[in-house]
This record gives C-alpha cells, structure tokens and sequence, in this order.
C-alpha cells in the first residue's frame, strides 16, 4: 500500500483567524489614541504624588539624592551657559588674539566647571535611580502578593476581581518603577527646561518667546508620533494576542505532543506567518507616517530656526543685544529644544504608564477592603461537633445559589460522606465548613463557636485537606508533603507511609530532596496517581483534627484506590473525616452520608437505609453497580 501524506490544510486554504479580545496589556490604549495633552497635563501632578510616595516608600534617601542631584544638574546647566557669555565677550571684543584668549580664561574655567559638575551630579542621580528601581519593583510585589494571599477564598470566583488582578499582575507591578523613573525625568526635563528659560530672561526678556518658536514644532511632531505609535498599538493588539497564542502552541511543553501526533507543525507555521505578516504590514504603515510627521516637524522647525535667527538678526542691528549674548542665546535655544523635546515625551509616557499603574493602585485599594476583618475569638484546636444550620451561598456574579438551606452535622471520630452529581454543592458546603467560604446566609459552630467570630486562617491550621485539583508544587518532594512544616522526619515518614508515598519518594533519585518540576535542572516528573499520593500524604502530614477528602482517589487505579480508602480508616483513629467522591462503593461504610442536589440536602443516612429508600442515592449507587456487573 503507498504512503500517503497526512491530510493538511494547503496553501490555498483561507485561514480562520478568529477575534480575539483585547488583552490586559493593551487595556488603556484606546484611551491613550484619543486624549489630548491637556487631558495628560491635568492628571500628571496626581501621578508624579503617587510615584513620590512610593518611591519614599522603597527608599527616602535614594529618593531625595535622585531629586537633589538633578536639580543640581540644572543650576549647574544654567551656570554653565552664563558662563558661555563671558567667554564669547571675551573673545569678541577689540584686541589682540592672545589677550582676548586669556582675558577668556576666567570665564572658560567657568564653563568646564560647571560641564564637569553636570556631568558628575547626572551620572551619581542615575545611580541613585538606579538603586530605588530593584527597591520599588520588590515593594510593590511584596504588597501585591502580600494582598492576594490574604483575601477571601471567593474572591478569586468574582470576575471583576479576576480581572483587576491579571491587569494589575500583568502590566501595574512592572510599570511601578517605570512611573518613578519617568516622573523623574518629566521632573529633570522641566528644571532643564526652567535653567535655559532663566538664563535667557537675564539675557534679554526677548529672548523666550524666541524659545518657544524654536522648540514647539519638534514638540509637536514628537507628540504627533507617540500617537499614531499608541492608536496603533491598540489596533494591533489582536493580532499580537493571536501571533502569541500561536507561538505557545508552537514552543511550550504541553502541546508538543500534539503537535507532532497530529502534525500541525506546517499549519501553525502558515497560521502565525499569516498574523505576522499582518503586523507587518501595519507598523511598516507606521513607520511611514511618523516619518512624515518628523518631516514636518523638522521642516516647521527648521523654519522657526531660521525666525529665530533673523529675529537675533534684527535684535543685532538695532544693538539691542551684544554678539556674545545672541551666541549664548542659539546655545541656549537648542539645549531648551532638547529638554522640551524629553518633556514632552516623559509626559505621554508618564501618562499612559500610570493608568497601569493605576490599575495596581485601585486594585490594592479594592483588595485590603476584601480581607477580613481582625476577629477577637481563639480559633478552636479541636471539636466535639460541628454543626451547620440553613446554609446559603451564592458566588459572586452567580445566577442562582450554589447551597440552599442545608443542614448538616459532623460529630468528632464520625466519617461523613457528601455525595451527589456534579454541581450539587458538595465542595462548596466543605470549603464553608472549613472556614474557606463564609455562607451568605446561616451559621457553622464547631460547638459553641460561631466560625464568623474566629481568625479563619487559625482556623484553616487545625483542618486537613486533600483536594482533587490539588496543586503541583516546584518543590522538593519534602517540601510537598510538609508544606514548610517542621515536625521532624518520623512525622514525615508516617504521612508518607500511610499515604503509599513513600514508595514514590523511594524511586526518585535524590528522595526527599528532589525537586518535582521537570523545567529545573535535576527535576523530576510524577505521574498523575503518585502527584495524588503526594497529596494525600500532605493531608495526613496536617495531622489535623478535621480530615477533608474531596475526591482524594481520582488518579489512582483500582487497587491503589481500595488501598487508600483503607489507610483513610485506620488513619482516622479519633479524627473526622469528610468524604467528598462520586465512587459510591467508597462510602458503604461512611457513619452518615449526605446527598446534594442542586444544592439542598435531599437525603441522608447510612448506606443501607438510603439504599432502602431508593431514591437519588440509590439510583446513583445502582447505575455504577451495573457498571461492574
């Protein structure tokens, strides 16, 4: 039989390319296509107080040393060209070449002062920013993170809070340092800018309106720019998005194997070259109209040069002004240029910036509001019942409750079961016993203590949990299992034992100190079923008063399964246990079992009287029956 190639899509196949949203990264820069730069220079006091305080924050005195040195560096700019004129009424004045160079003298050592302290003073504030950037980065993290592990549990299932953190995780915490660094030139550029207006007012009064006609057309055709560079931006924003997604595709670990079995490499290629080429095409648009407009600014400039020119012109022949003065003067125009042309672009930058910045700001501010309060009552270490009456809960942005009315009861050394199909609630109502939910509406008492009343991350300390989706850590296989714990190695060993991980640790090749995570160097990879003993040795390693199962045996084959659910009994000597699973044969033995559905309680008892009942249980418990049969 002849080979046949595999089925591909060929060149002539039209790509669907699909919209795709706007991503997070690009969030503002609609906003950013259509204000005016009054707009801008309204807001930037605000933003240049925010970047001040953060920056004291990080470090008060690499802060004042930035502000300080450049400011020096604008006293030190000014003396330097009155200086200048000295040197050039020196020069131009009647006399032999040799005494006019040293009548010069004076007035040059001047100069090369002030040049050399310049120079000195702008080198040691770029150290001293330097410094304050990494300090800036560091503490805006450490309050980011600082706040995302202290909110509440259900505040990761609000959308909007979703999506002020990816914004704030994804372009706020990196633009922190930016926004200093450019308020500090928007800051350096002004007092520049402040040093050659002076300059010229003690010159001639003349003289400033001269300034501005020399430097507006620049600043024109550098804001011109950074806004067709900005409305750009926005409109390529999907296709960026796109060509990003396809170069996961083509470069991660995860779909590689896919990749290759259904040999897609040729396709994704055309896919991201036809996306590539898209961008192409627009910033080569780009690249021609910001050439125009750098054109007509150079030429407006060019023009109000020349203005400027004729004007020291005329100002010369009517004897209003010295030579020396009008050559200061062009020496004073062009740095003024320069430090307009660096105001103006550290003030679209500083702009767009701090709306992200903002966004880490407004996010941070939303945040503390979403930790719980400080909560006066102890935490119990232990219970004799725990008891949940009338529960309701609803998340956030959600249509309809996840529990309604439900009512449950859990005595201590009891193993209780909550089943039911998916969506029934049955995670939910363990996460509000737990402490990691609070209920809408009803109360959970471990005894007589109100759960609303106790510090929940206490609480959390005295709860054990082995979840379905349990996290795989880039940890050493230790540190998976005692969590930053230390309760010695025999505490380590028995969970590990108990759990069947020990056999897992057995076979790695550095045992506890393995680090699990494949993309470290000497990392190893586990299987789904022994990442699941992983964690049910974290469980067990708690050795809490409160043991929660929630699907714990969801990797593991059948007779790994049997066996955990064995170790679950004998390890349970005195504690409660909560058993959350869909594989009803593992609860036969539970001391009460709850079903959920559509998040009440429908029923409840042990297995043979809810068998006997032959309702939801029983139909549910004969469907996987007949399975085996």
């Amino acid at each position: 039989m002849a080979d046949h190639p595999p089925p591909s899509a060929t060149s002539e196949d039209p790509l669907e390319l699909g919209e795709i949203a706007v991503s997070d990264w690009h969030a503002h820069s609609d906003r950013m296509a259509s204000v005016r730069f009054l707009t801008i220079a309204r807001r930037l006091p605000t933003l240049i107080r925010q970047a001040t305080e953060l920056a004291w924050r990080a470090s008060p005195r690499d802060t004042v040393a930035t502000v300080a040195l450049n400011l020096l560096g604008g006293v030190f700019t000014a003396f330097g060209l009155l200086a200048t004129t000295g040197v050039l009424e020196a020069l131009f004045r009647d006399g032999p070449t040799p005494d006019r160079l040293r009548a010069a003298l004076p007035s040059l050592a001047v100069v090369a002062a002030a040049a050399a302290l310049r120079t000195t003073t702008q080198a040691a504030a770029g150290w001293a920013q330097a410094r304050l950037d990494p300090q800036i980065s560091r503490l805006t993290e450490e309050r980011l993170y600082g706040l995302t592990s202290r909110v509440e549990l259900v505040s990761f299932d609000d959308p909007d809070f979703h999506d002020a953190l990816q914004r704030a995780r994804m372009r706020g915490v990196s633009m922190a340092d930016v926004v200093v660094a450019t308020a500090i030139d928007l800051v350096t550029a002004v007092v520049g800018l402040a040093a050659v207006a002076g300059v010229l007012a003690v010159l001639h009064p003349v003289l400033l309106p001269l300034l501005l006609l020399a430097v507006l057309p620049d600043a024109w055709a550098t804001v011109r720019a950074a806004k067709m560079r900005y409305t750009t931006t926005y409109s390529l924003v999907p296709v960026i998005r796109r060509k990003w997604i396809i170069a996961e595709l083509l470069a991660d670990r995860d779909p590689a194997a896919e990749v290759r079995a259904f040999t897609m490499r040729g396709f994704l290629q055309r896919m991201y070259d036809a996306v590539a080429r898209a961008e192409q095409e627009v910033l080569l648009r780009l690249a021609r109209r910001q050439t125009v407009a750098r054109l007509v600014g150079e030429a407006l400039g060019g023009l109000g040069t020349g203005l400027v020119y004729l004007a020291l012109g005329i100002l010369l022949a009517l004897a209003a002004i010295p030579l020396a003065v009008a050559g200061t003067a062009v020496l004073a125009i062009r740095q003024g240029s320069m430090s307009l042309s660096n105001l103006m672009y550290a003030t679209n930058r500083l702009y767009e910036e701090g709306l992200y910045f903002t966004d880490f700001l407004d996010f941070c501010a939303d945040a503390e509001r979403r930790i719980p309060a400080a909560r006066p009552v102890p935490a119990p270490a232990a219970f004799h019942r725990i008891t949940a009456e009338d529960i309701s809960f609803t998340y956030p942005g959600g249509d309809s409750p996840a529990l309604r009315g439900v009512s449950v009861e859990i005595g201590r050394g009891e193993v209780i079961a909550f089943v039911g199909e998916n969506g029934s609630g049955k995670t939910t109502l363990a996460k509000i016993l737990s402490g990691l939910y609070e209920p809408d509406g009803g109360v959970v008492r471990w005894d007589d203590t109100d759960l609303r009343t106790v510090d929940p991350e206490a609480l959390r300390a005295h709860i054990a949990v082995i979840a379905q989706d349990h996290t795989r850590w880039p940890l050493t296989a230790r540190y998976n299992i005692t969590m930053g714990t230390d309760k010695g190695d025999a505490a380590l060993d028995s969970a590990a034992r108990v759990a069947g991980a020990d056999e897992v640790v057995a076979d790695l090749p550095h045992g506890y100190r393995t680090l699990l995570d494949r993309r470290f160097k000497d990392g190893q990879e586990l299987s789904g079923g022994q990442w699941q003993r992983i964690a049910v040795a974290r469980g067990f390693h708690r050795d809490a008063p409160l043991l929660i199962c929630d699907e714990p045996t969801a990797a593991l084959d059948a007779r790994a399964e049997h066996a955990l659910f064995e170790r679950i009994r004998s390890h349970a000597d005195g504690r409660t246990v909560l058993l959350i699973t869909h594989r009803l044969a593992s609860v036969r033995y539970a001391d009460r079992i709850y079903v959920l559905d559509h998040g009440k309680v429908v029923e409840e008892g042990t297995h043979s009287h809810l068998i006997g009942l032959a309702g939801l249980y029983a139909e549910l418990y004969n469907l996987q029956a007949d399975a085996y049969r």
